[in-house]
């Protein structure tokens, strides 16, 4: 698997390298001068994606399911000559019931990445940046069908990254490189059943032969290390929009090379301004996030039994999503 991510690496390196190579290959041959719009700029927007199955008298079977995910984004930015200043907040909470089953949790996301950057030549297409991400969960999280014990919790984990370094694009909005030297990535486990277990890479608590408490676990983690980022947004279509964002991170200190990776990648296709249908993939490998592990009950020791894998998740759903920012301007020109 680390030999893996080493290729992963040496590829992102190669392209770009490639594209400073070729800096007029990045978009196509006629490019018009951009517009430079400054001052404020925001976006708000809700979404109900729905799926739902049903079956009667069906002779092949099935379980009828009915499932939901509600999601919220509100992104501000402000923008000068030389400095621009960006804010999103993404907020996704689902729900599935199957017949004669619970209720399931599908999705919970609770996102905002912040972004300053500077711009300290007109005509370059080089940025100093800094960078701040945080993200953490609404409710408990369950290995189905088990729900005594919760996995996971609010800020349980949490992950923070704040970082700077340089950022490359000609679009920047659209195509962007980020790469952080320094970057400080702190895990959060504010649940004190959780960070005894050691869950999440933080410490584990220390026991005696006897079973008795030495010192409970830590409930924050921090690392140093590399930071490297891709940002793609295209328009495909008239209304059909692509969104890709791949984040690759090292630690200097605890197993160099090993390359935690999470990338979003998601295709909007637009009915009309309300409905619309996302088909969307999420990919995920966090060596501190361990599959399958017991402890010793006296000395606490964490025992592997399946570690660190691929995690992978898809959505396809269709559903409502109202623009306010749109629905304001329309409502003020009619």
């Amino acid at each position: 698997m680390k030999n893996t991510f080493y290729i992963i690496f040496t590829l992102f390196l190669f392209s770009f390298n490639n594209i400073l190579a070729n800096v007029n290959s990045l978009f196509l041959a006629h490019i018009e001068k951009d517009t430079l719009h400054l001052g404020w700029k925001s976006k708000s927007e809700v979404g109900l994606l729905l799926n739902q199955v049903s079956f009667t008298n069906w002779n092949s079977g099935g379980t009828n399911s009915i499932s939901g995910i509600i999601s919220g984004k509100s992104a501000a930015k402000f923008k000068t000559e030389k400095w621009s200043w960006n804010s999103v907040l993404n907020l996704k909470y689902g729900l599935n019931k199957q017949q004669d089953n619970g209720i399931k949790k599908t999705e919970d996301i609770i996102e905002l990445n912040s972004n300053l950057v500077l711009q300290t030549d007109s005509i370059s297409n080089w940025f100093y940046s800094a960078r701040l991400s945080f993200n953490t969960q609404f409710s408990n999280g369950y290995k189905y069908p088990n729900t005594e014990e919760a996995i996971s919790r609010f800020l349980a984990p949490g992950y923070m990254f704040f970082g700077m370094g340089m950022e490359y694009g000609k679009k920047i909005e659209q195509l962007s490189f980020y790469a952080s030297p320094f970057t400080i990535k702190t895990t959060f486990v504010l649940d004190d059943y959780l960070a005894n277990k050691g869950a999440f890479g933080v410490n584990p608590a220390i026991f005696d032969e006897d079973g008795n408490m030495l010192s409970s676990g830590s409930r924050v983690k921090q690392e140093v290390g590399i930071l490297l980022t891709n940002k793609y947004e295209e328009k495909l279509f008239e209304n059909i929009e692509l969104n890709s964002y791949l984040r690759l991170y090292t630690d200097y200190l605890n197993s160099f090379g090993n390359i935690d990776i999470d990338w979003e990648l998601q295709l909007d296709m637009k009915v009309n301004k309300f409905v619309k249908a996302t088909l969307g993939s999420h990919l995920r490998y966090d060596n501190d996030i361990k599959v399958e592990s017991t402890r010793n009950e006296i000395t606490n020791e964490e025992i592997i039994s399946e570690g660190p894998t691929v995690q992978w998740k898809q959505i396809l759903g269709v559903g409502v999503v109202i623009d306010f920012d749109k629905l304001v301007q329309t409502k003020e020109t009619s």
